[in-house]
């Protein structure tokens, strides 16, 4: 086995991103206050081909120091948007025919692995604030909530930990 180079990956430009067909998922951001998170999951989206990111409330926006240096150069190529307000996001993504989805344990929610993803369908994909999750009143507006399964003795994954498994799992399940 031989590591390869960066040469031999064979990644598209920005140009070629932009181009390019993308997944039905946009990830919406309900006031995560780490900028490194964001960063991070900017590059999550960038991996995906994720047609955008919304931004909302106190998500910070590129061009940012501390985003810039965990994205590596995604928020140049994902397209974004900021929103003073995820409600108001979710009324724009509503309107759009996209079913909202919130990525929170709430009562009622389904497991990541019994979730269904139609072709031709489009979703947006809530993730909340590190500590308070997604607010309420955004669960409220969602036409579900997805939980990870989890093991251990902690509550809940890192929000860009939480947004590479989603987006790795919806993905996959388009494929199938």
């Amino acid at each position: 086995m031989r590591k390869l180079l960066n040469s031999e990956l064979e990644r598209k430009s920005v140009i070629q991103y932009r181009k390019s067909d993308k997944s039905p998922f946009v990830i919406v951001l309900d006031n995560v206050r780490s900028q490194s998170n964001v960063g991070s999951i900017f590059r999550t989206a960038d991996a995906f081909l994720t047609e955008a990111v919304y931004l909302c409330g106190i998500t910070s926006q590129p061009p940012h120091r501390e985003i810039q240096k965990t994205a590596l150069g995604a928020t140049e190529s994902v397209p974004w948007q900021y929103y003073p307000s995820t409600t108001e996001a979710l009324s724009y993504l509503r309107l759009e025919g996209f079913k909202l989805i919130a990525i929170e344990q709430a009562a009622g929610s389904i497991e990541l692995q019994d979730v269904h993803v139609e072709k031709g369908e489009k979703y947006a994909l809530i993730f909340g604030h590190e500590v308070n999750g997604v607010s309420q009143e955004v669960v409220d507006l969602c036409d579900l909530c997805i939980e990870i399964p989890q093991f251990g003795t902690k509550h809940s994954f890192n929000v860009a930990i939480s947004a590479g498994i989603v987006l790795w799992e919806m993905n996959m399940k388009l494929k199938k």
